[in-house]
């Protein structure tokens, strides 16, 4: 929609505009949505059953809300998404600091350019996507910042007495009048700055520096608050929540699925990466397997989290290690391989808060058992426990795979090879291929897959897996022993 040609009050009055508060406009603009069967929420994944309704409701019944939930939950996108509801346009009188309805103006500049001119009051329109505005809340905020101070400057340069209401500079509440403010992190902010809210919720009124002004500011606020927060950081003191209406807790994908939509929504990947790397299903499923073993390992602190940023991150990092090793083999195009894993470690180590006993065990060991996890989890999806036939009279489907590496093979993996030398490494382990295929495992997959089950068969100790020298060695560790001890004795 084209900014509208109306630019005086006279005008304005004439096309029969009728003011409404922000949470009406939001209200009534919600139900056009619902009932056209749209959303706003395209962006949002995972929450169409939870939180989605919650927050409809919220805003049905008009209500302040508090978005309560761990890091990564989408807490801050979905407050920028509800400016969606906002009209295109919103008429202020032109040049006023707290975006005065025309029709019903609150500053001292706005009354008196109305009583100067009348009808011929210039007014500007204000786009929704300028009506947001955001705050995140961290110990150093002040009354100051969020409501207003006496502006010495202003009043030397228009010979203003302190005594003026005009000396006064509006902070950023009073600047989001008839928009959203959001506050992030909520229990970040001092005690003292929260019971300066308490007023401006419901009442409306706010002090500047012995200054009783009278403002009903028609504000939509919406905070976010971590749960961790009211124990280690701060807290939302009780008369503040009490004055937030809706409460809305939010959550991490519930399925698996959700959370690949999500990684490979948010991933910020170059249309050459895309164009040139191939990212398996079964990749993207192992990466989310990671993120889902570190919320529940534990080592991790349950209290902290581990936000989504975490998988997007591993799979730009992911993608990028692929996108080296084709670069260095000069290659045009390449496919995500399982041994390409270990490039997300550094995605891993800073993103999760871990207990005393991870932080003993060092966080690169902490991420590679993550990841260790999340194959052996993958791995059993698709392939046999190979411990199932440790002194079994069943056959062992593992014999051949098993007498081969007994005999002293190893299979030797460079990180960085080529397409040929990587399928000609795993095609020199005999029976590796037929077991796979055994499994009716898609050929496109069928690599992957050899490769998942020599790292199955080493999580579950029947292979040894060394990591050195920029390449992964699959062997028995009893034979190589053997060997030594024999090579010793000559």
């Amino acid at each position: 929609m084209k900014e509208p040609k109306i630019n005086t009050l006279g005008a304005l009055k004439e096309s029969k505009y009728q003011p409404q508060s922000i949470k009406d406009e939001l209200r009534k603009n919600l139900i056009t949505v619902m009932r056209s069967g749209e959303t706003i929420f395209a962006g949002v994944k995972g929450f169409e059953e939870t939180v989605i309704p919650d927050l409809q409701r919220a805003i049905l019944s008009r209500h302040n809300i508090l978005l309560l939930g761990l890091r990564g939950q989408a807490k801050t996108r979905i407050a920028r998404t509800l400016t969606a509801l906002l009209d295109d346009y919103m008429p202020i009188v032109r040049g006023s600091e707290i975006n005065d309805d025309p029709l019903q103006p609150l500053s001292r500049y706005a009354l008196d350019l109305l009583a100067e001119h009348g009808d011929d009051t210039p007014i500007s329109w204000v786009h929704r996507s300028e009506r947001f505005v955001e705050k995140l809340a961290t110990p150093d905020v002040s009354v100051a910042d969020l409501i207003g101070d006496i502006d010495p400057i202003k009043a030397a340069a228009n010979k203003l007495s302190y005594s003026d209401e005009r000396v006064i500079h509006y902070g950023l509440i009073p600047r989001a009048h008839r928009s959203l403010f959001v506050i992030n992190e909520l229990p970040d902010l001092q005690a003292r700055i929260q019971v300066a809210l308490f007023n401006i919720l419901q009442e409306g009124d706010i002090q500047i520096r012995g200054f009783k002004l009278r403002l009903p500011l028609d504000i939509q606020f919406i905070f976010t608050a971590n749960p961790e927060d009211y124990t280690n950081r701060g807290s939302i003191i009780t008369p503040l929540k009490d004055r937030i209406e809706s409460q809305i807790l939010t959550h991490y994908p519930e399925r698996i699925e959700v959370s690949k939509q999500i990684t490979a929504q948010e991933a910020q990947l170059s249309s050459s990466q895309v164009e040139a790397v191939d990212v398996p299903d079964l990749a993207a499923t192992l990466l989310e397997y990671i993120t889902v073993t570190a919320r529940e390992h534990d080592f991790t602190d349950e209290k902290s989290g581990v936000s989504m940023r975490m998988s997007i991150s591993a799979m730009e990092n992911l993608v990028s290690a692929a996108e080296r090793r084709m670069i260095l083999s000069g290659e045009a195009k390449t496919r995500i391989r399982l041994s390409d894993f270990w490039g997300v470690i550094p995605s891993i180590t800073g993103k999760v808060e871990l207990v005393y006993e991870g932080e003993q065990a060092g966080a690169h060991e902490v991420a590679l058992e993550f990841l260790s996890h999340a194959v052996r989890t993958q791995y059993l999806e698709y392939f046999v426990d190979p411990r199932k036939f440790d002194n079994s009279p069943e056959r062992d489907p593992f014999g051949v795979l098993r007498e081969y590496f007994a005999a002293g093979n190893s299979c030797l993996i460079p990180m960085d090879a080529d397409e040929s030398s990587y399928r000609e490494a795993l095609n020199g382990v005999p029976g590796l291929k037929s077991f796979v295929k055994d499994q009716e495992v898609n050929n496109q997959d069928l690599y992957y897959m050899m490769e998942l089950v020599l790292h199955g068969l080493a999580e579950f100790d029947v292979l040894s897996m060394d990591i050195a020298a920029g390449r992964l060695t699959f062997g028995d560790d009893l034979a190589n022993m053997l060997d030594d001890l024999d090579e010793d004795d000559f």
